[in-house]
C-alpha cells in the first residue's frame, strides 16, 4: 500500500485515477486548487496555484508516490495576451516546484501525464515512438516537453525516480470537449459523411486503460526514469470510431462517402480546418515499448470504452441532444 498524491485529481482524468488507485488498496490524497472532496480519495488537500504556493513542502508530505495530472490545457476562445508565458507557469513553473519539493521530502516515485503532442500533430506512413525527436507545434505541447526535460533534470540529480506517460486523446465517462461533441453529433439520425475516412489512424485512451496504465508506472521497477507512449492498442479510422460511436448508442450507422479532399475545404471555409484535420489526418503512436518493459496491456477494447462512455453519456443530464 502506498500513500499517493494525485494532483488535478477533481479533473476528468483524476477522478478515475483516485478511484482506480483507492480499489487497489492504496491510501489517496486528492490534490485539487479548491480542496474539494474528490470520490475514492482517503484525503483532500488544497494546493491552490502550483507555480506560486508557499507551501511545496506541505503537499507532498508523508507521500510515497505522486501522480501528477494537474496541467492548463487547450483553451478554447483563448483570452491571455501571452499564452505561452501562462501554460509555462502552471505546466512548468508549477511541476518543477512540485518535483523539487517530492525531491526534498523523499518521496519515491513521480508519474507525469504528458501528451504525444511533444512529438508533434500528425504522422505519415510510420506511428511515433520515443525515438523520435519532440516536435511540439503549440503551446501546450512546447510547456509539456519543457516540464520534461525539469523532471529528467531532477531525476537524474536525486533519489526522485520520474516517469513520463506520454498519451494521446483520452476518453471516456465525464470526457468533454471534441469528443463529447463528435458523440452528440453521432447520437442523431442524420447520414454522416465520414464514411470515406478510412485510411486514417489515429490512437486513443480509455480513460480506465490510462489509470491502470498510471498505476503500474507507480511502482514498475522497469518505469524509472524513463518515458513512455501509451494508448488503447490498435488505432482507428474516422469513420471505423463513429461506426462503433453509432453501435454504442444503438443508432443506424449511416455513413455516406464524401471525399476527405472535399471535406477538408469545407470544414475550413467556416473555420473548422482544425477539426478537419483531425478528422481526415492520422496521429498514431507506438506503445509497444510500455508493452514491453512493463509487460502491460489495455485491459479494454476500444469498443468496451465507446460503449462505456455512450453509456454515461445517455444516463447523464446536459450531455444529449435534443437533435433528432
Amino acid at each position: 500500500m502506498m500513500r499517493v498524491l494525485v494532483t488535478g485529481a477533481d479533473g476528468f482524468i483524476g477522478r478515475a485515477v483516485c478511484i482506480d488507485l483507492a480499489e487497489r488498496g492504496h491510501h489517496v490524497v486528492a490534490g485539487t486548487r479548491s480542496g474539494r472532496i474528490v470520490a475514492g480519495a482517503h484525503e483532500n488537500r488544497r494546493l491552490g496555484d502550483l507555480a506560486q504556493s508557499q507551501e511545496t513542502d506541505r503537499w507532498v508530505s508523508n507521500i510515497d508516490t505522486i501522480v501528477h495530472l494537474a496541467a492548463r490545457v487547450h483553451i478554447m476562445g483563448e483570452k491571455s495576451s501571452d499564452p505561452l508565458t501562462a501554460f509555462r507557469r502552471v505546466n512548468v513553473e508549477g511541476t518543477r516546484a512540485l518535483a523539487e519539493a517530492a525531491e526534498r521530502n523523499n518521496v519515491q516515485r513521480l508519474v507525469f501525464l504528458s501528451t504525444v503532442k511533444v512529438n508533434g500533430e500528425a504522422t505519415t506512413g510510420r506511428p511515433i515512438s520515443e525515438a523520435d525527436l519532440p516536435d511540439p507545434l503549440d503551446f501546450y505541447g512546447k510547456s509539456k516537453w519543457e516540464a520534461e526535460q525539469i523532471l529528467t533534470e531532477i531525476g537524474s540529480c536525486g533519489e526522485l525516480e520520474t516517469v513520463v506517460l506520454r498519451v494521446p486523446l483520452v476518453y471516456g465517462p465525464g470526457v468533454r470537449a471534441n469528443f463529447l461533441s463528435l458523440l452528440r453529433l453521432c447520437d442523431t439520425k442524420f447520414p454522416l459523411p465520414f464514411g470515406a475516412i478510412t485510411d486514417n489512424r489515429r490512437s486513443l485512451l480509455f480513460v480506465g486503460n490510462l489509470a491502470d496504465a498510471i498505476a503500474e508506472a507507480l511502482q514498475h521497477p522497469n518505469a524509472a526514469g524513463k518515458t513512455f507512449l501509451v494508448s488503447d492498442g490498435a488505432p482507428v479510422s474516422t469513420a471505423g470510431l463513429v461506426g462503433a460511436m453509432r453501435a454504442a448508442l444503438e443508432r443506424p450507422a449511416r455513413l455516406w462517402s464524401l471525399s476527405p479532399a472535399l471535406l477538408r475545404p469545407m470544414l475550413s471555409l467556416v473555420g473548422k480546418a482544425a477539426v478537419a484535420d483531425r478528422l481526415t489526418g492520422s496521429l498514431e503512436i507506438d506503445t509497444s515499448a510500455f508493452v514491453k518493459d512493463l509487460g502491460w496491456h489495455a485491459p479494454r477494447a476500444m469498443q468496451a470504452g465507446i460503449a462505456a462512455t455512450a453509456a454515461w453519456y445517455r444516463s447523464t443530464p446536459n450531455t444529449t441532444n435534443d437533435i433528432e
